[in-house]
């Protein structure tokens, strides 16, 4: 349990509408692609599973997504609600990026998340699939950071 913490509402349960605004919250915040700020949305001793890379606790993610933005270059993320109960909250994803050879991809995935009372993620499972894309396939032209609130979302874009 996490004790001495300060609250990230909206706090669980979720309904719908406070669930569509955790999961525009946690896009905000990837979307800075700062490991140290994305890490405090999540409790100290946090369970991830990333792909097939276990991470635990802060300091992991913070190193995790250290690692991920030096390779995943030019990041833009956009994140939609799929379902919510209680603590829990399903998210489906996707986002572009561009290795340091020029080769863009589009990655989609799926995300469990499960909070404690304070509103901060103590579980996360992420199933993800690049898929390599040419730069005019691209479908996410914001500048780099918080995607603006006129950009379509996943289902506004097909995806």
């Amino acid at each position: 349990m996490t004790t001495n913490v300060e609250a990230r509402p909206p706090l669980p349960p979720y309904a719908r509408e406070t669930a569509i605004l955790k999961v525009r919250m946690a896009e905000d915040a990837w979307n800075t692609r700062e490991p140290e700020r994305v890490a405090l949305a999540y409790t100290p001793d946090s369970r991830w599973r990333n792909r097939a890379e276990f991470i635990e606790g802060r300091t992991g993610i913070i190193e995790f997504l250290r690692r991920k933005w030096a390779r995943e270059l030019d990041y833009r993320l956009i994140k939609e609600l799929w379902a919510c109960e209680e603590a829990r909250i399903a998210v489906r994803f996707a986002y572009e990026w561009h290795d340091d050879s020029g080769n863009w991809f589009r990655a989609y995935g799926n995300e469990n998340w499960e909070f404690d009372e304070h509103g901060l993620m103590r579980r996360r499972y992420a199933s993800i699939n690049d898929l390599p894309i040419r730069p005019e396939e691209r479908k996410y032209h914001w500048p780099l950071g918080r995607r603006p609130d006129d950009h379509p979302g996943l289902s506004d874009l097909g995806l």
